[in-house]
């Protein structure tokens, strides 16, 4: 069903408000060649045909079987989480600006902040950001306000999309970055061990890492720390249902991105983005922090503890100016914890641990292919096959299945490179079979 809201009066209404005498002059200063000629649509149709049209297509859409994963992962999202978050109070809740009328809103966001320090191991956390990548950067940030340095250096086993958004927000300012070539799918100590000098304001690791491999930060943020850096932690939230927290690793910065945290995939979005931290830099964090007080009559209550965007403060203060919440996103992932709870993110992470090593064994016995490592990893790790990776995950997709993230996109030498997602959603005769298709393919 088309539907177009201007009468043709209106049309002329507004191309004399605007001083146009046609349609066709209002777009004249766009070159004829990047104009369209003709639009070739259909007649309109009613509400009742358009449906039973896109019924038709959906039969015919293939489905596809995901091991990708690479910051975006699909995990099962409890019934829970989207009819809670759905209710129109929350659904509809707009910024929270005046505590008395947005107390509901603010007790979810408040409990959302408690979750994340729970799960992450720190000690504050604001009420969220954007996504994972943007979390990253506004670590960064963070690091070179409160150290007053003006150097990052950053694992190159961390997200290549993250990396570039750090890149990008840094871009137009005096910093210097220094990317630390990953050494067989981890970290290279010797390598970041020579770069750590007394100008450098943060080391920036992700863990598990973008190859899937996990490690141990202690030593790493301890070697920060005696450098007077900071350690800035990217999380897969999922995993730290075993792997030990970034805050008992001894990280100063923590971030993440909280799509697997009862957020469909939704074609790569909305998400968003969570960031923590100790306490004596809580001043030093973007957006806007929840925090609990009580009325005049002693009830508890809630309220915006402190907003550091321009919105609020001076812009000169301000501590980002892109750094909004994702209230509703944020919200469906307090959700998704308080229905998993603490023991269900367990047993949640040791069927993704669990199935993942099903099928690195299986795929690992694939003549010609390998592991890149042997260091532990969670629900991801990367296969080095015997042929280009890329054309293996074409030939996969065309029989619906989506085999992993071919790595020569992203990194020199690595063309040959698959890293490979097992999800708790994947099933055994799923993995038999990609394991089965990946051998004929090769």
């Amino acid at each position: 069903m088309s539907f177009c809201p201007n009468t043709p009066e209106d049309v002329r209404e507004m191309l004399a408000a605007i001083g146009a005498a046609s349609v066709d002059e209002l777009f004249a200063p766009i070159p004829a060649e990047l104009r369209a000629k003709s639009f070739d649509l259909p007649e309109g149709v009613s509400e009742q045909e358009l449906r039973r049209q896109m019924q038709e297509l959906a039969r015919t859409d293939r489905t596809v079987t995901p091991f990708i994963g690479g910051g975006y992962y699909d995990h099962h999202v409890p019934a829970a989480v989207d009819h809670l978050s759905g209710r129109a109070e929350f659904y509809t809740a707009y910024t929270p600006y005046q505590p008395e009328c947005s107390q509901g809103t603010l007790q979810a966001l408040f409990e959302y902040q408690t979750a994340i320090c729970r799960l992450t191991g720190m000690e504050v956390s604001n009420a969220s950001l954007y996504d994972g990548g943007t979390a990253l950067a506004e670590a960064a940030m963070m690091a070179l306000r409160i150290t007053g340095r003006n150097r990052l250096l950053i694992d190159g086993s961390v997200s290549p999309f993250a990396r570039e958004i750090v890149r990008t927000y840094l871009r137009n300012l005096d910093v210097e970055i220094v990317e630390i070539a990953p050494k067989d799918g981890a970290i290279d100590r010797n390598a970041l061990a020579a770069h750590l000098t007394d100008r450098t304001a943060a080391v920036i690791f992700q863990n598990p890492n973008f190859f899937g491999t996990v490690e141990d930060l202690s030593d790493l943020a301890e070697a920060a720390h005696a450098k007077g850096a900071l350690l800035v932690a990217s999380v897969y939230p999922i995993s730290l249902g075993l792997v030990q927290s970034p805050g008992a690793m001894g990280a100063d910065i923590v971030v993440g991105d909280g799509q697997s945290l009862g957020n469909p995939l939704s074609f790569g979005g909305p998400s968003f983005g969570f960031i923590a931290t100790v306490k004596k830099y809580i001043r030093n964090l973007p957006g806007r922090i929840i925090g609990e007080t009580v009325d005049r009559n002693g009830r508890r209550g809630f309220v915006l503890t402190l907003q550091a965007r321009e919105q609020h403060i001076k812009r000169h203060k301000a501590t980002s100016n892109i750094c909004s919440n994702q209230s509703l996103c944020a919200l469906r992932g307090l959700l998704f914890l308080a229905s998993v709870g603490r023991e269900g993110m367990v047993e949640l992470a040791r069927l993704n641990r669990d199935k993942a090593e099903y099928a690195k064994g299986l795929l690992g016995k694939i003549k010609g292919v390998r592991l890149l490592n042997a260091a532990p990893t969670f629900n991801e790790f990367t296969l080095v096959l015997p042929g280009d990776a890329a054309a293996a995950t074409e030939r996969l997709l065309a029989k619906g299945i989506a085999a992993g993230v071919p790595l020569g996109a992203y990194y020199d030498g690595m063309a040959n490179c698959l890293v490979v997602t097992v999800t708790e959603k994947r099933s055994r005769s799923e993995i038999d079979l990609l394991a089965r298709e990946l051998e004929g393919a090769l």
